[in-house]
């Protein structure tokens, strides 16, 4: 599934899916590897998931991260929505 799919195909794959995950039969595909090129010459090796992998680690982010943000310590910022370096060097 690419982001190009047409509606119907999309909606398609996304049911294929749901069954697959309530059924706990999906299997996650390996992630495309591409190599950008760094300011030293050498090649940064980057690992971009599937459409149907980000949907599930979203989907997970969904589901968990509020349970983590209310016993995250206010003093936590990493990666953390609303937080940021700037708001930290205020702190």
């Amino acid at each position: 599934m690419t982001i190009k799919a047409n509606q119907s195909e999309l909606e398609h794959h996304l049911e294929v899916l749901r069954q697959a995950l309530r059924s706990k039969t999906n299997q996650p595909k390996p992630v495309r590897r591409v190599y950008i090129p760094k300011a030293d010459g050498t090649q940064r090796s980057l690992g971009i998931p599937t459409v149907g992998e980000r949907v599930v680690q979203a989907a997970a982010r969904q589901m968990l991260e509020p349970f983590f943000e209310a016993n995250f310590m206010e003093c936590s910022y990493g990666f953390r929505p609303g937080k940021s370096v700037h708001l930290a060097l205020l702190g």
